[in-house]
């Protein structure tokens, strides 16, 4: 197995970032095939003895429930959403490289990230109406905020990586818990534009008609509005990313 050294670089890090850019613009791709679909939502529609709850909650629920049970989050890259419910792992434990401070373990801004998406987000991006098809928009929710949840938790990976790189600009910061100062130090705007730019990019392309026959007039047509893919990160993955970073820093030299 690799060491931690080796798996973790700020070359790696960056190259999972940028994977992770297409799982969330193809999951938004893939929500915005359905409409909103307020039922998925209500939580007087769901009928279910022992479950208080939106049928959205009862699927990512159950969900994590199966994938806990399967080993997902034994990956520290993983964080749920509900882990009051979490059963144990039934599975054989894999040996994780153990890279991350363990204070990465009490970090989790899910709840956030879930008022966020269905306050915020879902209205930029879903036309209004109804289809019927509930569980299939519950499913792309959860696909979809799973992504934008590893990307955002990676931030923890990111600033081991940065910490380890350079410990003397870091650890004065840490110590005199100056967030302003931590914060302003993982900044770099030019790098924050480009990452814009270029999941608006992927959305446009990832989003496209595509046809065989040239003079086809849907050609060019988009799935949904790429730039809601830019604007998810300038709004959000990027400033929570970046507060991820900011908490899991005043933490590493515990």
């Amino acid at each position: 197995m690799a060491t931690a050294e080796n798996e973790y670089t700020l070359d790696t890090v960056r190259e999972t970032l940028v994977r992770q850019e297409d799982t969330i613009v193809f999951g938004l791709i893939e929500r915005s095939k359905f409409p909103f679909n307020s039922q998925t939502y209500d939580q007087n529609y769901l009928q279910i003895p022992g479950f208080c709850g939106s049928l959205v909650e009862f699927v990512f629920t159950n969900t994590e429930i199966v994938q806990a049970k399967a080993g997902r989050y034994k990956n520290p890259e993983e964080n749920p959403f509900f882990p009051e419910n979490l059963s144990l792992s039934l599975v054989p434990s894999y040996p994780f490289t153990k890279f991350l401070h363990p204070g990465a373990a009490s970090i989790n801004i899910n709840k956030s990230l879930w008022k966020m998406y269905f306050h915020d987000l879902l209205p930029l991006f879903v036309a209004s109406g109804d289809d019927g098809n509930y569980a299939q928009t519950a499913a792309s929710d959860l696909s979809l905020l799973q992504a934008i949840s590893k990307r955002v938790h990676y931030g923890k990976f990111v600033a081991e990586v940065k910490f380890r790189e350079s410990p003397q600009d870091y650890e004065p910061l840490i110590r005199s818990k100056d967030k302003e100062g931590l914060m302003k130090l993982l900044t770099f705007k030019s790098v924050e534009e480009m990452v814009k730019k270029r999941v608006e990019k992927k959305a446009t392309l990832f989003g496209q008609d595509i046809s065989l026959n040239s003079s086809d007039d849907s050609k060019g047509k988009q799935k949904f509005d790429p730039s809601v893919a830019s604007k998810l990160y300038e709004k959000w993955v990027i400033p929570l990313t970046k507060e991820v970073q900011v908490e899991y820093l005043l933490r590493r030299l515990d």
